[in-house]
């Protein structure tokens, strides 16, 4: 075989490109590591209430989920923006578009649900609270003259 075969040959395309991730045991190692590291620092500042406010570590705890998600599709899914011509990376925005707009539009429909449906078991609700801390501390008598006022004020609404 001459040398200018073996240079034709190697020009060749034969479907078995490098353009993609290989998979490496070390790449599996470092996302393995980066998932612990990403588990245990949440579980950690739950265990210990590093962070006072429960919506606050909510949040935090999102957000480490977040990268979690990222690392798992990095490491282990080997997603990128070059893999399998860019329609990985096109159907995965796709996908998060939708369940943005899932998630906002069920928060959404829910926030008003709640805020426009049966308005008066909620003014009803905010004065029979109101009758309790007044009762606690005025005795029976002012409860009694409470619930009537309440009961009046339900008559007038519409």
């Amino acid at each position: 075989m001459s040398h200018a075969n073996e240079h034709a040959h190697d020009d060749h395309n034969d479907g078995h490109d490098d353009v993609g991730y290989h998979a490496t045991v070390g790449g599996y190692a470092i996302g393995f590591i980066l998932s612990v590291i990403l588990t245990a620092i949440p579980f950690w500042l739950v265990m210990n209430k590093v962070i006072e406010g429960s919506t606050m570590t909510a949040f935090v705890i999102l957000a480490f989920a977040v990268v979690q998600i990222l690392v798992h599709m990095v490491f282990f899914l080997h997603m990128d923006a070059k893999s399998e011509g860019g329609w990985n990376m096109l159907a995965l925005i796709f996908t998060l578009v939708l369940l943005l707009i899932m998630l906002a539009g069920s928060l959404w429909v829910m926030h008003h649900l709640n805020s426009n449906m049966m308005p008066q078991m909620d003014h009803a609700m905010r004065t029979h609270e109101a009758a309790h801390t007044t009762s606690d501390s005025h005795g029976s008598d002012a409860h009694a003259g409470h619930v009537m006022h309440t009961m009046k004020d339900m008559e007038k609404m519409p």
